[in-house]
């Protein structure tokens, strides 16, 4: 029933779009399908929901005379009226967007941006000025539940999933009434109600170790009005407190890389400035690079990778 009445509604648009003059009743009813059948007492009633319908949807329905010897009514939308603006960006604006499109790198999204790409280059926008190599951006959209996640803060749908602790390899089902996701020095991030704590917690991405899978019943808990993931992220990380220096293989460590700026680059080697907020956190990070990766500054940094590879050695001597 209601993809017939969408189908006449699309339909009634259609032939009042295409008229100039304007349709009267009895065009309209033979003109349009979805209005056969009916019997004239029907066919108003239903000819009435349909323009007031339209009318809410924002559609410009005009009623107008027909012709000038006659005051007998017919209706028409007006082309100018309907039709979207044509789309003009200002140079910031172009940029803007630009930028925006450059900081999507996945699949799912890939579609989505060359279809607008494609759309405002037809209107004669272009919005894909290069920046110079080094300075352009990316987000890195890839991580496969961050689309499940966006689509359960848009549904409101609470999520289960199994989550791996910064501390060590024990993972524990977590439940949460996810309120929205957000990109933080790298990492993908979801803040919301933890169902298992009665509290506002975030979590990692790239800690969640399974599926995530739709959880039982509604939110139990109030959404904030204002809703800042990115806020909630930052309060949990610890804040940077350190600066190290460290020898990293070109082409490895792009995790460590993500905390870092590169100092100099040398026979296949680049030193980065590392900063760091928990030195057993960080020592973690760069052990777990083995050969690729090794300390100059602080020592005591230096001294917990060393202790870490050690115990490795020790555990498997």
């Amino acid at each position: 029933m209601q993809a017939r009445k969408t189908e006449r509604l699309l339909n009634l648009v259609i032939a009042l779009l295409a008229t100039r003059r304007g349709l009267n009743i009895g065009q309209i009813r033979d003109k349009v399908q979805g209005y056969e059948d009916q019997t004239d007492e029907a066919f108003e009633r239903m000819f009435e929901r349909d323009k007031a319908e339209l009318r809410d949807l924002g559609v410009p329905l005009e009623t107008v005379l027909l012709d000038a010897w006659s005051d007998e009514q017919a209706y028409k939308i007006a082309r100018g009226d309907y039709e979207l603006p044509d789309v003009v960006l200002a140079a910031d604006e172009a940029a803007a967007v630009g930028l925006a499109v450059r900081f999507w790198r996945s699949d799912e999204m890939s579609a989505a941006v060359a279809s607008a790409l494609r759309k405002l280059r037809a209107a004669g926008v272009e919005v894909d000025e290069p920046l110079p190599t080094g300075l352009e951006p990316v987000v890195d959209a890839s991580d496969p539940g961050l689309l499940t996640l966006w689509d359960a803060v848009r549904d409101k749908t609470a999520v289960r999933f199994p989550y791996r602790a910064a501390s060590g390899s024990a993972t524990t089902e977590r439940h949460l009434e996810p309120w929205g996701v957000a990109s933080w020095h790298g990492r993908w991030y979801v803040g919301g109600h933890d169902r298992d704590r009665g509290e506002p917690r975030v979590f990692r991405l790239d800690r969640i170790s399974g599926p995530i899978r739709a959880d039982k019943g509604g939110f139990e808990a109030a959404v904030p009005a204002s809703v800042d993931v990115a806020g909630m992220v930052a309060a949990a990380e610890p804040d940077p407190s350190g600066h190290a220096r460290v020898r990293v293989r070109a082409g490895a460590g792009h995790d460590l890389r993500r905390s870092s700026a590169v100092v100099s680059t040398d026979e296949g080697w680049d030193e980065l400035d590392y900063e760091y907020g928990d030195i057993e956190r960080a020592a973690q990070w760069v052990a777990g690079l083995g050969a690729d990766a090794v300390v100059l500054d602080p020592p005591e940094l230096r001294a917990a990778v060393i202790r870490r590879l050690r115990g490795v050695l020790d555990g498997v001597a």
